[in-house]
């Protein structure tokens, strides 16, 4: 047995809690329920909690900074000072108000939770939010202006450092590298390039990186993502310049430059040309850079490895990395190795011991947070010759074997109907301008008419009632019944406010992807494997771990129950293919294309139901399609050419009369424009409020010829907007797209907001749509 054990490092870790812990605190400080000192007493245990887990599991190198409240980019805005005017603040400490005010908007007059009593905020949209590289989790977009200046703000990173340290662990600093920031970031001038701030900007991480020195930091982890982006040369010499400064500056502190979510490419020479202590590399998505990284890395450069995978549920060959990973490290020496996952555990689950219901050869499959710490520490020991962890790698190829051979992952039945499918379900029958005419006839709608995205709120009521059935406290007959009085009763306040298409209101789905999963084959579901999207909002992404097909119809009964209940058009909704796949959890022994074409099939499947049901309006949601792009441009094309095809598939085996929709969630399509006209959907909505409609653009310039429902109201927010603000963004619509193409819409769909929230909001949408056709 040897002595040696490589370094086992983690980049950062899941913030939740093993039971949701923060979010429950969150809601109940924004519902001042409970002090800003409770809210920051539960993220101070949390914090503890994360630090003396990952010790436990063996983990040498833990992450501090990894925590927030909402988002680590917010938290960066924060701290460099980068807080638009429409927030109020006039320097000086940042108050939770302001933070989440930036989050979540303001209503005008807040509640403040630290002081009991309330006071006149200021009433403001949140600030953008999008999808954190091609992750599920948003971040807060960083608004920039030219002459911006930057200040030390909030010391959070500090903080925290000393926090671990007063508890006995010595850290790992973890920030947002200042080109990643700026690049991720926006500005309302078009022209104006944020990098540009770059060295205005500097000066405040040098000012924490010579804090955190101070105090002991011995390395801090800046993380520079934008590594494995197409760069720009403005953007590779900004990146020289800011670690040219921190290696003057701050001397005394080590940097583990980090990149993740793919190959530094052809930003390699760059990366290597910096002079930081470490270079950590995602070897799960980007196995093959290592070699290149090897030849060029300075002899004293640390390699950090990122071979565990960070953003999926499965569990690791441990033997296979073993023999891969040996010849590794006899070239780079063994002073020169870290272990890590590919990149923050963050978007897995935290625990998969809480799951006491799945399918014990699928569990036996899957690793969680704290499986992959375990197994990063396993196979840090194997690599150093430590005999103790034999049993452990002998059941790690046990799973891998069963799961490579399993009857549970193959169906010949779905391998059948992939072989037949043909030119003929790729396309509609009609080209869309025959089809409109056809549909404008069938529906005869107003201009500018009105619809919701799909679901409404899930208010406790509901999921208690979904609580109850699960224990058995309902029968199935009571909770329909149930569903059905909350449906009908959604149903008749449609009509009474003059909505013009209806929606059901989606009671009796947990989730828009989980829902449809549960019906599926090839899905297994856990109780406890949440992550977060945003803020509070944390989901449970099904595991696909076989071959996908539709035993039966999964809301042909419910679709048939809300439509007996008016006269107006009711859609069915469903969730397209590459949104299931791209929010769920994705087996790694198949190609992404395949796995999406057999959800396309059963999705086919179901569209074909409900038409001969008699729906006349289908809504296949595709809210994911463009967060799925790999981030490389070059790589676009191959993704785009099968999931448009995937869309088609599901989509096209309807009449001319059936009009098909689609929603899509964060989209800048100036780049896709050409994909999304070739999905061909009859009617496509986008969230577009908080762009201000500049997201039309790409659609104005493309000539784009389908209808449109741009949103024009952020459901994302508690605020709601007045008629005339959402009559001003159709305004903006309406300078970029014709009358006859325009739908009226909320950005997204309603299920996590408030009835009190919707009533006013919705109200007013339609108030807004009424006066424009007064008007025209």
């Amino acid at each position: 047995m040897s002595s040696l054990s490589f370094p086992v490092a983690t980049l950062g870790t899941p913030r939740i809690g093993p039971r949701r812990e923060l979010k429950l605190a969150l809601e109940g400080y924004w519902a001042g329920k409970i002090s800003e000192q409770q809210l920051l007493e539960t993220a101070a245990g949390l914090r503890a909690a994360n630090w003396a887990r990952q010790k436990s599991l063996g983990a040498t190198i833990i992450p501090s900074n990894d925590f927030s409240l909402y988002d680590q980019v917010l938290d960066t805005s924060v701290m460099v000072g980068a807080i638009p005017d429409a927030y109020g603040w006039k320097g000086g400490p940042v108050s939770l108000n302001t933070y989440f005010a930036m989050a979540r908007g303001s209503q005008g007059e807040e509640h403040d939770a630290s002081c009991g009593h309330a006071h006149h905020g200021h009433g403001a949209a949140a600030q953008e939010m999008t999808k954190w590289f091609d992750t599920n989790y948003h971040y807060m977009v960083p608004e920039f202006h030219k002459g911006q200046t930057f200040k030390l703000s909030a010391g959070k990173p500090i903080e925290e450092y000393d926090e671990a340290k007063a508890l006995g662990y010595q850290t790992r600093p973890v920030l947002v590298g200042p080109v990643t920031f700026l690049k991720l970031g926006k500005s309302a001038d078009a022209a104006f390039d944020p990098i540009s701030l770059i060295d205005g900007l500097l000066p405040v991480y040098v000012e924490v990186l010579q804090e955190l020195a101070k105090r002991g930091a011995e390395w801090v982890q800046i993380d520079e993502p934008a590594l494995v982006l197409d760069l720009n040369e403005t953007e590779r010499n900004a990146l020289q310049r800011a670690y040219a400064r921190f290696a003057k500056d701050v001397p005394g502190v080590k940097i583990m430059l980090a990149t993740y979510f793919g190959a530094i490419g052809d930003n390699l020479a760059t990366a290597l040309a910096l002079p930081v202590a470490g270079l950590h590399v995602d070897l799960v998505r980007a196995p093959q850079q290592l070699s290149q990284i090897e030849a060029g890395a300075r002899a004293d450069l640390v390699i950090s490895l990122g071979v565990i995978d960070g953003r999926n549920v499965w569990r690791s060959n441990l033997s296979a990395l073993v023999e891969r990973l040996k010849p590794i490290i006899a070239k780079l020496g063994n002073n020169r190795v870290q272990i890590a996952p590919s990149c923050s555990l963050l978007h897995t689950p935290i625990d998969l011991e809480l799951e006491t219901g799945l399918d014990p050869d699928v569990k036996s499959w899957l690793a969680f947070s704290v499986q992959k710490v375990a197994e990063l520490s396993t196979l840090a020991k194997a690599l150093a010759g430590d005999t103790s962890v034999a049993g452990a790698l002998a059941a790690s190829d046990k799973a891998a074997k069963a799961r490579q051979t399993s009857p549970k992952i193959h169906d010949a039945t779905v391998a059948k109907r992939m072989a037949a499918i043909d030119d003929a379900m790729r396309r509609r029958t009609s080209v869309f301008a025959s089809r409109a005419e056809v549909q404008r006839k069938r529906f005869d709608l107003p201009a500018f008419p009105t619809t919701t995205i799909g679901s409404f709120p899930q208010t406790a009521d509901v999921r208690n009632a979904r609580a109850a059935h699960a224990k058995g406290k309902l029968t199935d007959a009571q909770y329909e019944q149930f569903l059905k009085e909350e449906t009908a009763r959604t149903v008749r306040w449609q009509e009474e406010i003059g909505l013009d298409v209806l929606v059901h209101g989606e009671f009796e789905r947990n989730d828009m992807v989980q829902y449809f999963g549960e019906q599926l084959s090839g899905f297994v579901f856990t109780q406890y494997g949440w992550v977060q999207s945003y803020g509070s909002r944390y989901v449970r992404p099904p595991i696909l771990f076989g071959d996908v097909s539709r035993p039966k119809p999964m809301t042909v009964e419910w679709w048939r129950y809300s439509q007996s209940l008016t006269k107006k058009p009711m859609k069915a909704m469903l969730t397209g293919p590459v949104t299931i796949l791209n929010w769920s959890f994705v087996r790694d022994d198949l190609p992404r294309s395949e796995a999406c074409r057999q959800i396309a099939l059963a999705i086919r499947d179901e569209v074909a139901d409900l038409e001969k049901a008699g729906a006349t309006m289908i809504q296949i949601d595709e809210a994911a399609l463009r967060e799925g792009l790999p981030l490389r441009h070059s790589e676009w094309k191959t993704y785009l050419d099968w999931a448009v095809e995937s869309f088609r598939i599901c989509s096209t085996g309807v009449a001319d009369a059936t009009q098909i929709h689609t929603h899509m969630c964060y989209s800048e399509f100036n780049a896709i424009i050409d994909a999304i006209a070739a999905m061909d959907a009859d009617v496509i909505s986008i969230e577009t409020s908080r762009s201000k409609m500049e997201l039309l653009d790409a659609f104005t310039g493309f000539k784009y010829p389908n209808d449109i429902g741009p949103g024009v109201y952020d459901i994302h927010s508690p605020r709601v907007p007045e008629t005339s603000e959402m009559r001003d963004l159709i305004a903006l619509a309406r300078k970029r797209l014709s009358d006859s193409q325009l739908w009226i819409n909320p950005d997204c769909g309603l299920k996590t907001r408030k009835w009190e929230e919707v009533r006013p909001a919705l109200v007013n949408m339609v108030a807004a749509a009424r006066e424009l056709r007064k008007a025209s």
